[in-house]
Formats: C-alpha cells, sequence, structure tokens
C-alpha cells in the first residue's frame, strides 16, 4: 500500500471526530487495521497540519491525552486555544477529563492495510 494510500484512511477517520471529542493516534490505526502504526498516524497528521487541509487534526492526541502534537500547529497555543473552543479544558499541554472526550473511532472491515 502506499504511503499516501495510508494517510487518506487516516484522513477519513480525523474527518469523524466529533466536535468536542479528542481520539489517539492509536485508535485511528487500530481503526484502519495497524494497530502497531499509531507513530505513521502522526505523521500523517504532521502532513494534514503543513498542507492545510481542511480536518480537525486539534482532535488527535496521544494515548494519555497530551498535545504531543501542538508543535505541528502554527502559533504555540493553536491546538490547546481549538479545543479549548470546542469546550476541553487542558492543564500543562494535556486534556483534563480525557476519557470523557475520548472517542473510540469504528474499525473500518473496509481498510485493508
Amino acid at each position: 500500500m502506499a504511503r499516501s494510500d495510508f494517510f487518506e484512511k487516516v484522513y477519513s477517520i480525523v474527518a469523524q471526530i466529533p466536535e468536542g471529542r479528542v481520539t489517539s493516534y492509536g485508535a485511528i490505526a487500530k481503526a484502519i487495521g495497524a494497530a502497531k502504526s499509531s507513530r505513521t498516524v502522526g505523521y500523517a497528521m504532521n502532513a494534514c497540519v503543513k498542507l492545510d487541509q481542511d480536518l480537525p487534526a486539534h482532535r488527535v492526541v496521544n494515548r494519555n491525552g497530551v498535545l504531543t502534537g501542538k508543535h505541528h500547529f502554527p502559533g504555540h497555543d493553536t491546538m490547546q486555544r481549538l479545543l479549548e473552543e470546542e469546550g476541553l479544558e487542558i492543564a500543562n499541554d494535556k486534556i483534563k477529563n480525557f476519557k470523557f472526550y475520548f472517542w473510540e473511532p469504528h474499525v473500518n472491515e473496509g481498510f485493508e492495510v
């Protein structure tokens, strides 16, 4: 599978993340059938921000709710600000009540990695 195909699968999941919710790199990887590819999901998210694609990339965090991708957004507090505008509370670059806001993407049987 081409890298861009993987990235497009990632982006199709990210596009589904509801406002006011977040998911993790690992949850996205699992949903597209590549459970051990969370780092590659991170690469896709980095590319997404740089390409200025219209995706809610700010809603993807690490497995502990930490805003690990914040450095890839323009401005040092953009990711946090966008999440706070959706009602989430952030302290020390981490989402408070992370489990409450966590969105589990559905595993899509149509994806083949």
